[in-house]
């Protein structure tokens, strides 16, 4: 059976605006993850310390942030909840600048901050595999996704 021309200029089409949902998708992830990502990434010229979780509210923790160089104690900084465990957990973090707003580092850290990429990993294997059917890179950019996920909950 012969198909049309206007036929394959649909399915290429097609492809291209699956290509370009996934791209979306994928971009998205990234620099939301970036926006954490690269103040554990790039740590040089950061206030570096540790913080000890005295409370919880709905969304975030607060603490005190002892220094581990020269910069200035904190007796009150906060992180999000999801990052800190319970009350009297101590961890490293990074102050963000101008802020008293902390992220925290070490591998628990820099897995979480990547955590919007491995939910945009997991969507775009949706797009790969149903809209671009390419079964096997969608089953891999899923795997990636996932394994991300839970390395992270695993890792907090």
């Amino acid at each position: 059976m012969k198909r049309s021309s206007s036929h394959r200029a649909l399915v290429h089409a097609r492809s291209a605006a699956m290509g370009c949902v996934v791209l979306l998708l994928l971009v998205a992830g990234a620099m939301s993850s970036w926006g954490s990502a690269h103040h554990i990434v790039l740590p040089k010229g950061r206030e570096h310390g540790t913080m000890t979780v005295t409370g919880c509210g709905g969304d975030v923790c607060t603490g005190p942030f002892v220094p581990s160089g020269q910069a200035a104690a904190r007796p009150r900084v906060t992180i999000e909840k999801s990052v800190a465990a319970r009350r009297g957990d101590r961890f490293p973090v990074v102050v963000k600048p101008g802020t008293d707003e902390v992220i925290r580092t070490g591998t628990p850290g820099f897995l979480h901050a990547w955590v919007p990429l491995g939910g945009a990993l997991l969507l775009a294997a949706l797009v790969i595999g149903g809209g671009l059917r390419l079964p096997r890179i969608a089953w891999g950019t899923g795997i990636a996704g996932a394994t991300l996920l839970m390395a992270t909950f695993i890792a907090l």
